[in-house]
């Protein structure tokens, strides 16, 4: 800890530190998952916590996503937490009936007398050369799903902060976390703790854009504009954090002072959540902007496996950097 109260961090550790305070704090907390009690987590996000929590509360499961998924669901009707880790996005496929046919539903079809209080955590996104079947962004498949909670785990203080509060929540909450972030160290107050999961977050004020996106896409946005700042040109940041429902206040109100918008993200360009946030400017707030809304996305193919594609299959900070001051005519 430094003379400011603050510690310094991986995505990793944030992650671990939000499950061990949730289960301390609530014996109803479980973690249920692949791999997550002996081996500690494909991604070591659990390493350790078998040994403090038993094997009761840290529950390895059999390779069965629609099986343990299911099972999920069915102790949060029973008055249970349970935070159900997908290891890997395209493995929730295979639990796509459990979490669209039951969890986002069981309220309506129950006449509001059942709530299906679960907290499904993914890993999303590139990382490490991955290839096609455990690097993609599949976030715009949930966001389009009524009868779910979709956040989005960009920063830090997020990975720390998001569980707390999506397990105070009665419904389904996904929560999407990012392989490519693990490592990544950055500075947290000490106490850091619960964060508020109904809101996007300004992170960085500017005047002349608005770059807004998500995930892993939030502190290479954050670089960007740190780059163009040094050539004049002031860009604001949204993180959105929450992806369905989505804040078009702090949206609307950000592009109403900048007067143009650039949505980032690393998901497949077409019918993404940039598509969504910018259709939703254009009908409302379209007599503010003095530009067209742009938008940044995934090149459409199957993430490569070589490093040099996997990094050009996505938006980099130099793409950002390069699309603004085009939007901007600047030389």
């Amino acid at each position: 800890m430094d003379n400011n109260g603050t510690l310094k961090i991986t995505y990793r550790e944030a992650i671990k530190q939000a499950i061990r305070e949730a289960m301390k704090k609530d014996e109803k907390v479980f973690l249920m998952g692949e791999d997550v009690g002996r081996y500690g987590g494909a991604f070591a996000v659990s390493k350790g916590l078998l040994q403090e929590f038993g094997p009761e509360r840290i529950m390895d499961v059999p390779l069965s996503e629609s099986g343990f998924v299911g099972a999920g669901i069915g102790a949060a009707l029973n008055g249970m937490r349970p935070i159900v880790e997908v290891m890997t996005v395209n493995f929730s496929l295979l639990a796509m009936d459990q979490i669209v046919n039951n969890a986002a539903t069981l309220l309506h079809m129950s006449g509001g007398q059942l709530n299906v209080p679960v907290v499904i955590r993914m890993g999303c996104g590139i990382g490490r050369q991955l290839a096609a079947q455990h690097s993609h962004s599949w976030e715009p498949l949930y966001a389009h799903i009524p009868g779910l909670k979709v956040l989005s785990a960009g920063t830090h203080e997020d990975a720390r902060g998001m569980l707390l509060t999506a397990l105070q929540d009665p419904d389904p909450v996904i929560i999407f976390e990012y392989t490519f972030l693990l490592n990544k160290e950055a500075e947290l107050p000490a106490n850091a703790g619960a964060v508020d999961i109904t809101k996007a977050k300004v992170l960085r004020k500017g005047k002349d854009i608005s770059i807004i996106t998500y995930g892993a896409g939030v502190y290479k946005a954050l670089d960007a504009a740190a780059d163009l700042n040094s050539i004049g040109i002031d860009a604001e940041v949204i993180d959105l954090r929450v992806l369905r429902p989505l804040d078009e206040t702090t949206i609307f109100n950000s592009v109403k002072k900048t007067h143009r918008a650039l949505l980032v993200e690393e998901a497949w360009s077409s019918v993404n959540v940039s598509s969504e946030a910018s259709a939703r400017i254009m009908e409302n707030i379209f007599y503010e902007l003095d530009a067209p809304v742009q938008r940044l996305g995934g090149v459409e193919v199957p993430i490569p496996y070589p490093k040099h594609l996997e990094n050009a299959s996505i938006p980099q900070p130099a793409d950002i950097i390069t699309k603004v001051k085009k939007m901007l005519q600047h030389d």
